[in-house]
């Protein structure tokens, strides 16, 4: 499969907010299913591509580049960054659509962030939270060189005491 990486397109946010719902859905992370709140912030692309880099991994050989899996990419603070300092990017959202997983595109994606780091004047590393049970992901991470950061763990939802996001970080 030919695999490129690109800035996503508006007509393809829909298509995108879905496989990225879906993804969560499918993988048991949303604590609440169909109900959960973050459902609604996972489908909204158009609202992270206002304040950050949306980028989308297409099969560059079928006709209009079938949308695999997508990312956002925060390149410096702003709303959709999460546990950034300043000088670091951050990577939020990654999901690869189901019938295209074990084909690389996660690990595509991620490169495709630390390139664009690499790039960003002042950045000096990427940082990204994931769920514990994200294992496929937490493998990409640490192929790439990212390390845990326990000191940065943290929960998004404070009230309840069993969600723990884990920390990794990349220096670049």
């Amino acid at each position: 499969m030919d695999i490129a990486i690109r800035r996503a397109e508006p007509g393809e946010y829909t298509a995108l907010g879905e496989i990225t719902a879906q993804a969560y859905l499918g993988d048991g992370l949303l604590d609440f299913g169909e109900s959960d709140e973050y459902l609604g912030e996972l489908r909204n692309v158009a609202k992270r591509a206002a304040a950050a880099d949306v980028l989308v991994a297409v099969d560059a050989k079928s006709s209009g580049g079938r949308v695999l899996g997508g990312v956002t990419f925060v390149p410096s603070g702003g709303p959709m960054a999460e546990v950034a300092r300043e000088g670091e990017a951050e990577i939020r959202m990654l999901a690869v659509s189901k019938e295209a997983r074990g084909r690389g595109v996660g690990t595509f994606l991620v490169r495709a962030c630390i390139d664009r780091a690499r790039t960003t004047e002042g950045c000096s590393g990427i940082v990204l939270s994931t769920q514990r049970t994200m294992h496929s992901a937490h493998r990409i991470y640490e192929r790439l060189g990212f390390t845990r950061a326990p000191g940065r763990d943290w929960n998004p939802v404070p009230h309840l005491d069993d969600i723990m996001l884990l920390s990794y970080e990349l220096t670049l």
